[in-house]
């Protein structure tokens, strides 16, 4: 994990904004997990003592790192799926919040280390970054409607969900998950377990912030939600288009048109194009 920045980025808005712009600039493979959701932890509580929580990652690397000499990870798949779910779900208790799913802490790094409970995204980065920090291949998953994490060592690869204590999920477990989750007729195929891009785990990330924020009607913490799903993924179309559309609602016309305009530059595709035209019309209007 980077230790480019100090405590003072952590309470400074301008630095904390500037960062994740930076990160947003970077190429997928360059970005680090770890910091970054500190980071967007970091937008929301700029109180907190970061060193604590690098502590912490720092804590989970090392006993993943103790744990594999003692299993002979380096050559098992296997061992490396057991080193991580006995590090985290059971040394340090990792679970999936099943009492408060909905609550916005579930989406929040810090408090998820705080209180050792999330949703499956912000569990899963845990586990990607404490493999990661072993040189082991880790990735999350394109798994509909359940996040899980991908081990792979060669042409051997495991599957293991975070938020049900790191067990590992066979081909059978993922075909009646994915039954349930998109119906009878669905069937499992190879972009299920496709790789998804760094980027997207973070925007995922945020977006379950988001939604929250956006169904309990506290639509101004949406935006800024939003605006940091913005930074980290510049070129987005859709995220300024969403931001336009939230601008809009707020009454902040002027940064609504100059968002939309962008979604249109970046190239929104029919029908949300035609929509977002006909948007961009009518807060012109109004503000004649």
């Amino acid at each position: 994990m980077s230790r480019s920045g100090d405590q003072a980025d952590f309470a400074d808005g301008d630095a904390l904004e500037a960062r994740l712009r930076r990160i947003g600039a970077r190429p997928d493979e360059e970005i680090d997990l770890a910091e970054t959701g500190l980071l967007l932890a970091a937008y929301r509580h700029q109180d907190l003592d970061f060193d604590r929580y690098r502590h912490h990652l720092t804590l989970l690397a090392r006993d993943a790192a103790d744990m594999g000499r003692r299993l002979s990870a380096a050559e098992s798949v296997s061992a490396r799926a057991e080193v991580l779910r006995a590090v985290l779900a059971e040394r340090y208790d990792y679970a999936g919040d099943r009492e408060t799913y909905d609550d916005l802490q579930n989406a929040d790094l810090a408090r998820v280390i705080d209180r050792r409970r999330g949703l499956p995204v912000a569990l899963g980065l845990l586990y990607i970054y404490t493999a990661e920090q072993q040189g082991w291949d880790a990735f999350g998953i394109n798994f509909p409607g359940h996040f899980m994490i991908r081990l792979r060592l060669g042409r051997d690869a495991v599957t293991l969900d975070p938020f049900n204590g790191g067990i590992k999920r066979t081909t059978s477990d993922l075909r009646a998950m994915l039954k349930t989750a998109s119906g009878a007729d669905a069937e499992l195929a190879s972009r299920h377990t496709a790789a998804v891009a760094r980027r997207e785990l973070l925007l995922r990330l945020q977006n379950n912030t988001k939604l929250r924020l956006l169904a309990a009607g506290r639509t101004g913490e949406a935006l800024e939600t939003l605006e940091t799903m913005v930074m980290l993924a510049p070129d987005n179309a859709h995220l300024w288009r969403e931001a336009g559309r939230l601008q809009g609602e707020l009454g902040n016309l002027r940064a609504a048109i100059m968002s939309l305009q962008h979604s249109l530059q970046l190239g929104l595709a029919p029908p949300e194009s035609v929509e977002t035209t006909d948007l961009l019309r009518r807060y012109r209007g109004s503000l004649h």
